[in-house]
This record gives structure tokens, C-alpha cells and sequence, in this order.
């Protein structure tokens, strides 16, 4: 199987004297979770900046299939103004909108709402619902769940992890106990 995420030889930091990645190489595979594991300003985050192509590497290759994001902070992936069901289709068919929801346990009402009308965990699940519907082949997830408590948190794991046949997941996570548990491999950055 063809990886769908190549990283080679990455190099990059904020300034050439410190750099937080020196010949950082990774690929994944459909089918594949891996964990990005490290302390606040190891280079987590920067990294799927570098991967979304926002940040440019002083040296070294990324390449990546059709990919999605879901971000840390919910709050700051939607915009406040529009509901949230017109934000999704703007980016993502609606196909497997009844399906996923039913996966996440959200109901459908709550995407008729802004987001500052839901709880952090709702709107959380409702940015995992847009990027799913997206359809990607690499889902980047930037600590997807320590929004949700326990129980959810690891509801949406699980669901995630029966997606796996058709994608591959990069998960940057704080809890090492998380990454245990579902990632293929764990990589310690920082």
C-alpha cells in the first residue's frame, strides 16, 4: 500500500539557531494511526502546519494525499457569525451526514446552532463530523478529544478507528495513555 503521508530529511525551526526538526523523517499508511507525542513547543502543532504546507521547511520533502484537520480549539475553527451546518457544506458533501452523526452521538439540531451555543465537547465533535465528511485520506487530528470527557473521548476514538480502511490518521496528542491505545506507532518529538 502507497504511503499517504512522506515526510524526508525535514528540517525547520522558527529561527536557523534552534531548530525544532533536524532530519525528521515519517510516512503512514492508509490504515495507519501514528501519535506526535511532546511537551508544549516541542513542534507539534508547527508540524501539520508543515504537512498543510502554511510553513515552508528549510530542507527536506512532504508529501500527502487529500487530507483534514481537526483542530485543538474548536472555537477557533468556526467562524461565529454562520451556523454551523452552513459551514460544513461549504467544505464537505453532506453524504455520510446522518451516519457520522449517529457515530459521534450529536444530534443534528445542535448544527443548526452558532458555535458559541454549543458546549466545547459538541462543537468538538462537530469539527471531527466536517473534517470525516471531508473525506480525506490523512486526517490530522491536533489533540481531538481532550475537549470531550472520558466516556466520549473514547467514543470517538473508537469511531475514528473504524474509519481507518479509508484513511490514515496523525494524531498529536499530551496523553501518552491515548496514543497507547490506539496508535500504530509513537513517535516522541521535543
Amino acid at each position: 500500500m502507497e504511503n499517504i503521508l512522506q515526510i524526508q530529511n525535514l528540517s525547520f525551526g522558527y529561527t536557523k539557531e534552534k531548530l525544532l526538526f533536524d532530519d525528521f523523517s515519517i510516512s503512514l499508511k492508509k490504515g495507519e494511526i501514528k501519535a506526535i507525542v511532546g511537551e508544549s513547543g516541542a513542534g507539534k502543532s508547527t508540524l501539520f502546519e508543515l504537512i498543510l504546507k502554511n510553513l515552508k521547511p528549510f530542507k527536506g520533502e512532504i508529501k500527502s494525499a487529500k487530507c483534514s484537520q481537526v483542530f485543538q480549539d474548536p472555537y477557533s475553527s468556526f467562524h461565529p457569525s454562520y451556523t454551523l451546518i452552513n459551514q460544513i457544506q461549504d467544505v464537505a458533501p453532506l453524504d455520510d451526514l446522518e451516519a457520522i452523526l449517529k457515530l459521534i452521538n450529536l444530534d443534528y439540531s445542535l448544527l443548526t446552532k452558532l458555535p458559541h451555543e454549543l458546549s466545547g465537547g459538541q462543537l468538538q465533535r462537530a469539527s471531527i463530523l466536517r473534517a470525516m465528511l471531508m473525506k480525506p485520506d490523512l486526517l490530522l487530528l491536533d489533540e481531538p478529544t481532550s475537549a470531550l470527557d472520558n466516556v466520549i473521548q473514547l467514543e470517538v476514538m473508537s469511531m475514528l478507528m473504524k474509519k481507518l480502511e479509508n484513511m490514515g490518521m496523525l494524531l498529536i496528542t499530551h496523553d501518552i495513555d491515548l496514543a497507547k491505545w490506539c496508535a500504530d506507532e509513537i513517535i516522541l518529538i521535543g
